[in-house]
């Protein structure tokens, strides 16, 4: 208990920032997106990857398109999955302009799980980042992912099981200096987020949720829209 009551404050304690500059705070984007992950073989190792469509607003005003593939492997009776990884990302500016740029990405990443009063089910992701941004020095970033789902219905996400999702991640850079004279923060963003999942399968998920995301300029709510399947 004492361990799902810290999950909880992790998640709604997070400090809001002055918003400064940005998009436009007041209009809802929308992201959507789709996971999937499969085994190769018996030998531990698998691929995983996200395809994400990211937007300013609802249905327009590209903010990101993120295509992201890792090769996993989980070494027997460890519950750890770890991850390497290349992320292409193409990232719009909010508003009329038309300016796209370009980042690469590699990352490795660990993520085990655990189960609280046979129904609170954690996820800890622990993923650090190499990052190649168009007209800036290498960066390398550090994020940390806390997910809960909760099955209303069941004890597993299993087909027909209707469940609570939540997720709070952090990220931090590993520099200030990008470059030009340019500087960042250490405190890079937070996201949290709330949703509803439906399982279509045993290995076929569904969500539906808003996330809140907070970097050192601004603030802006996105609604999501996700598909986990598990090939």
């Amino acid at each position: 208990m004492r361990s799902l009551i810290l999950a909880l404050v992790f998640f709604f304690s997070i400090s809001t920032l002055t918003a400064q500059s940005g998009p436009d705070e007041d209009q809802l984007g929308a992201w959507y997106m789709y996971f999937a992950s499969t085994d190769l073989g018996d030998k531990g190792f698998g691929i995983q990857g996200d395809y994400q469509f990211r937007f300013w607003e609802p249905t327009g005003d590209l903010e990101q398109i993120l295509l992201r593939t890792g090769l996993t492997y989980t070494p027997a009776n460890s519950g750890v999955k770890f991850t390497l990884g290349y992320g292409s990302i193409t990232s719009g500016v909010p508003g009329e302009s038309t300016d796209r740029s370009h980042e690469s990405r590699i990352y490795q990443e660990a993520l085990f799980s655990q189960k609280l009063g046979g129904r609170f089910l954690l996820t800890h992701r622990i993923r650090f980042e190499q990052r190649w941004v168009e007209g800036q020095d290498t960066r390398t970033r550090y994020r940390y992912n806390l997910f809960l789902n909760v099955p209303f219905n069941n004890t597993k996400l299993v087909k027909n099981t209707i469940y609570l999702a939540l997720y709070n991640e952090i990220f931090i850079n590993d520099q200030t200096d990008i470059g030009d004279g340019r500087q960042v923060q250490l405190f890079d963003r937070n996201r949290t987020y709330l949703g509803l999942g439906y399982c279509l399968r045993d290995n076929l998920r569904t969500q539906f949720g808003w996330m809140k995301q907070t970097t050192a300029n601004w603030q802006k709510g996105q609604l999501q829209f996700s598909l986990h399947h598990s090939i």
